[in-house]
């Protein structure tokens, strides 16, 4: 490697071509650098004394690569964006020249000659700066001064849009603005492709992450150490089109939550990569693929790029699914989309029918809105989303995942009816996020044309939300009117939906009904039963809230599945496990575990189980334990609880509440030096806490 310090535009001026290698990234600059850069320009330019301003350094390799062109071809590893732009500035200065008509110290000629253009050759060898696919042709046009292409690089026009008219503006002569420029100093980093490791350098160079996307890091990776014919069979087949297909609506940061969720599909322990690390996540991933060519990886991501494009873009072409999907995303639910990743891929390769993908979304859909409005965080739902697959049985695969689902139970668990209903109840719609989408769903629960859109509508307080409410409304609502308004006026039972809510206003709920376009004259259902009723007071809203819960119930079902053995009561698993139970057996668990002792052990048995799909339950002769690939947590039954022990080094274990004994050669039935009584139910969540340490630890050894 050598590095010199050097003047920019003599940089620029030797007879090189700079080739921006078509793994790094398009010209990404925003008009906030451009705006750095010119006022860095102009400060030098008006201030004779300083002799130089750095404005950062350009690495490129050369020799070995593109040894055989005419023109040497420097191939750009980091600092493109600053010669691209440096470029457009100078062909705008150009132009500008020839446009005063003033003799100054240079001229269009000699700056395009000098900096952007290789005079004496043709053909692409023309170009001094060669930039990737997607943004050569609007650069090559704008320094041509010709028609720009249709789908032109809208970052390269704005900038050079914005350098042209600050050129306009400028208050200073345009001689001291190509002084300004000549002032401009840069470390020229050359590398030598045999005796330099181009890759190392290049993330040394973007350590910080700030500059680079992890997408852009990834592609570097993958491509930067091919050979060029497969660097463009690669690009040009794989990873162009899926950065083309993220790039829709000026989103193509999706394509680093894609990456990370590609990355938590194929990890086999449902680790979820940090955002900020997805690179460092893929590089591992690579390294672990024995025998696996970085072509076949990027098949793979390209194959399951698709996937998520149609979910996240709801580029489906089923309606069905499609609806379901649009459904999904209201609800923004991306954690799911590594799950989602797995069933598409099972979905296109026939392992579901189409009916069966529609029923998983759509369970997806109830389970993440029942949950909201229950108001059950949503912080875990990242690592349940991501070990669901591992729960599927794709012999049964719809059954599988309805029970998967049903056995979630505590902070994972899915809202029964019950506990749905009376929350819907009560719930605050007006101020919840997606009370469009919840009123959509029930207006158009059983519809299969001319579905209605909330959009054309607003939100209708059928009880004012004025605080001071006519004699009417005092009259109708009784006495306690006050508190019925406080209690009901955001909830269910009063919202409805309606084109007329500034006809409505205050006015008594007769009138509502019964003038032109009112109630009685809505085509909405929601708005059905109101047309038959005499008056609205508590009574009514109670009414009306208790028939909609009851179409929640069906819009957002609970699966209807039989639960198996994990979810019988454990004197079932006795019988089964132990038909005809030894006295041993009988002596040390049947006689202790009933009552309140059998009430815990149900209760932790349930959570230990639900802990991971890998995890399996056996009753030994003194102890019931529970494994992945060994025990990591046994119990056993005592007269009046259930002593637990728990298979880590004391040292190891974090116990904040101070429930842990430490049992080193001590003793004991069970594995490990930790010991835990457990006797009341309140203690279940922070001795689960216990437990998932020790689950975690060796779940994490055996798959290192």
């Amino acid at each position: 490697m050598k590095a010199t310090e050097v003047n920019c535009l003599k940089f620029l001026q030797q007879p090189n071509q700079f080739v921006i290698p078509i793994y790094q990234r398009t010209y990404s600059w925003t008009l906030k650098q451009c705006q750095q850069l010119w006022h860095d320009i102009v400060r030098v330019a008006e201030d004779e004394e300083i002799s130089g301003h750095f404005v950062g350094s350009i690495v490129y390799i050369e020799g070995g690569l593109y040894q055989v062109a005419a023109v040497p071809q420097l191939l750009v590893i980091d600092g493109q964006q600053r010669l691209t732009t440096l470029c457009l500035l100078l062909s705008a200065l150009g132009k500008a020249i020839e446009a005063s008509g003033e003799k100054l110290e240079t001229n269009r000629k000699k700056i395009e000659s000098y900096y952007l253009f290789n005079t004496q050759e043709e053909g692409e060898e023309r170009y001094k700066l060669l930039l990737t696919q997607s943004d050569r042709e609007t650069f090559i046009r704008l320094i041509e001064e010709r028609e720009l292409p249709q789908l032109a690089s809208k970052q390269i026009v704005e900038n050079y849009q914005y350098f042209e008219n600050q050129i306009r503006k400028l208050e200073i002569d345009l001689n001291s603005l190509y002084r300004g420029i000549s002032k401009l100093i840069i470390v020229n980093i050359a590398l030598e492709r045999d005796r330099d490791n181009p890759q190392l350098i290049f993330e040394s160079l973007n350590s910080t992450g700030l500059d680079l996307s992890q997408a852009d890091l990834i592609r570097n990776y993958v491509l930067m150490g091919l050979p060029p014919k497969e660097q463009e069979q690669i690009y040009n087949n794989y990873w162009y089109p899926m950065e083309q297909n993220f790039d829709r609506g000026s989103k193509s940061s999706l394509f680093d939550r894609f990456m990370r969720d590609y990355l938590t599909l194929k990890s086999k322990s449902g680790a979820i990569p940090n955002i900020r690390d997805v690179y460092s996540s893929f590089k591992n991933y690579v390294q672990k693929q024995a025998g696996t060519s970085i072509h076949d990886i990027i098949t793979d991501v390209y194959h399951y790029s698709k996937h998520y494009v149609k979910l996240a873009f709801e580029q489906e072409t089923d309606s069905k699914i499609k609806q379901a999907l649009a459904d999904i995303n209201t609800l923004k639910v991306d954690v799911a989309y590594p799950f989602l990743l797995g069933i598409y891929e099972d979905y296109s390769q026939n392992l579901l029918m189409r009916e069966e993908f529609v029923s998983i979304l759509r369970l997806v859909e109830s389970y993440v809105f029942r949950r909201a409005i229950c108001g059950i965080p949503t912080n875990s739902m990242n690592k349940t989303f991501a070990n669901f697959s591992r729960e599927i049985d794709r012999e049964n695969y719809l059954e599988s995942v309805q029970l998967a689902f049903v056995r979630k139970d505590a902070y994972k668990r899915f809202p029964d009816d019950e506990e749905f209903r009376r929350e819907f109840l009560v719930k605050d719609i007006y101020s919840f996020r997606n009370r469009n989408y919840l009123l959509r769903k029930l207006e158009n629960h059983d519809r299969t044309k001319e579905l209605v859109n909330p959009e054309d509508y607003t939100i209708e307080h059928i009880m004012p939300q004025n605080p001071k409410l006519s004699a009417q409304w005092q009259a109708d609502l009784g006495e306690s009117w006050q508190e019925i308004q406080g209690k009901y006026l955001h909830t269910i039972g009063n919202l409805t939906l309606t084109g007329y809510n500034s006809e409505y206003s205050d006015r008594p709920f007769w009138e509502k009904r019964d003038i032109k376009d009112g109630f009685a004259d809505s085509p909405l259902r929601l708005n059905r039963m109101l047309a038959k009723l005499d008056g609205w007071n508590e009574t009514e809203i109670k009414n009306r809230a208790e028939v909609l819960a009851g179409w929640a119930v069906k819009v957002w079902a609970v699966p209807a599945v039989q639960i198996d053995s994990q979810n019988l009561n454990v004197q079932q698993v006795l019988h089964e496990v132990f038909p005809t139970p030894a006295e041993t057996y009988r002596s040390r668990h049947a006689e202790y575990l009933q009552g309140e002792v059998l009430e815990l052990f149900e209760a932790l048995r349930k959570r230990i189980l639900n802990l991971d799909a890998s995890v399996r339950e056996e009753f030994k002769k003194f102890y019931i334990a529970y494994k992945t690939t060994t025990n990591f947590v046994d119990i056993v039954p005592q007269k009046s609880r259930l002593r637990l022990s728990i298979n880590m080094k004391f040292d190891e274990i974090d116990d904040p509440k101070g429930l842990c004994r430490d049992v080193t050669n001590v003793g004991r039935w069970g594995n490990g030096d930790v010991e835990v009584g457990f006797s009341l139910l309140e203690q279940l969540d922070d001795v689960m806490a216990l437990v998932r340490q020790a689950f975690d630890k060796h779940k994490e050894e055996s798959e290192a």
